[in-house]
């Protein structure tokens, strides 16, 4: 089992209070009550540790090996799902999983970055970083949808683009921005939500729809605390004073209007209880569906063009301000 470093306290716990009990079984030394007491105890315990969780403690959360990824909600909110591939020019990227799904006898396009799950598939997916082929495919696939009326779902979960020389020479930025472009003109609803890492162009890539929603502990940013540590500081072991900084978690996100909903996580992260992590994301899903379904396409591209334009929060400062002893800033 991966244990956090704030979780420690708390596995320690659960470990005595099962060792209280297996004993119990052979030789009873404690009373139900006095169980009954520790395990309150524990309750209190983690309410008290989940409760003052650091922006840090909290990005340590959204990359637990044991999070579900794109492929885990695919297969378990989906009745039936058919996977297709490439982007009908380069190859097929595997950091890229979508294809056609039903949710509750509703058809879907789902499309989502996958990081993987072990060394293997890791290996595989090239660790959740897309190609320039792999943005091209999942547009391919959105115009997809748009051709036949369906919605499309994007499951953002990435570190960012990949980085390579190989990504350059094949047009990496270029993909991003085309995609940016394209999406905003898709006259279908499109719907994003981000599970874990939302890192960079490698996610806005994909992140252009109606509606933005998160999980809680995920995190949606500029760059990786890590990579803005070394540009601010010059020193990447200062990470945590960066996430801190970066204000790129759920409630910080909706006060800047970048996104939209927080879909809540079962206590400690999505990774404590899969099934109850999935229900959120499916209600997610059709609560939105059934919102936006109502849209005419020429409502539903001006709606994403006019929220995209307010995204974020500024203050103009005059000249006249600024003659007083202020400094104009934007």
């Amino acid at each position: 089992m991966d244990v956090l470093p704030h979780e420690k306290q708390i596995v320690e716990y659960e470990k005595t209070i099962q060792q209280f009990k297996e004993q119990n079984q052979k030789n009873p030394l404690f009373s139900l009550d006095e169980l009954r007491k520790l395990e309150k105890k524990l309750d209190y315990l983690k309410e008290k540790v989940y409760a003052s969780l650091s922006p840090w403690e909290r990005v340590q959360i959204c990359r637990h090996p044991n999070r579900p990824r794109s492929s885990d909600y695919i297969q378990n909110i989906c009745e039936e799902f058919v996977e297709l591939f490439g982007d009908r020019a380069f190859s097929d990227d595997n950091a890229v999983i979508g294809g056609l799904g039903k949710i509750d006898g509703r058809k879907f396009m789902i499309i989502g970055q996958e990081k993987g799950n072990d060394t293997e598939s890791r290996l595989h997916r090239n660790f959740g970083m897309l190609h320039p082929e792999g943005f091209r495919k999942a547009l391919r696939l959105a115009q997809l949808a748009e051709k036949f009326n369906l919605p499309v779902i994007f499951l953002l979960d990435t570190p960012g683009a990949y980085p390579g020389l190989t990504a350059e020479e094949r047009g990496q930025g270029w993909a991003i921005a085309y995609n940016l472009r394209e999406l905003s003109r898709l006259s279908t609803p499109i719907i994003i939500l981000v599970i874990g890492e939302g890192c960079s162009g490698g996610a806005l890539g994909m992140g252009i729809g109606d509606t933005i929603g998160m999980l809680e502990h995920a995190y949606y940013s500029v760059i990786s605390p890590e990579g803005c540590a070394s540009i601010l500081w010059k020193d990447a072991t200062k990470n945590a004073d960066a996430a801190a900084t970066l204000k790129m978690h759920a409630e910080d996100l909706v006060e800047f209007s970048v996104i939209d909903h927080v879909i809540r996580e079962p206590v400690g992260g999505a990774h404590h209880d899969l099934e109850q992590m999935y229900q959120n994301v499916k209600t997610f899903i059709l609560e939105q569906w059934d919102l936006f379904k109502t849209y005419p396409p020429e409502v539903l591209l001006e709606r994403r063009y006019q929220k995209f334009r307010k995204i974020g929060k500024f203050d103009t400062v005059t000249n006249e301000t600024s003659s007083e002893g202020g400094s104009p800033q934007s």
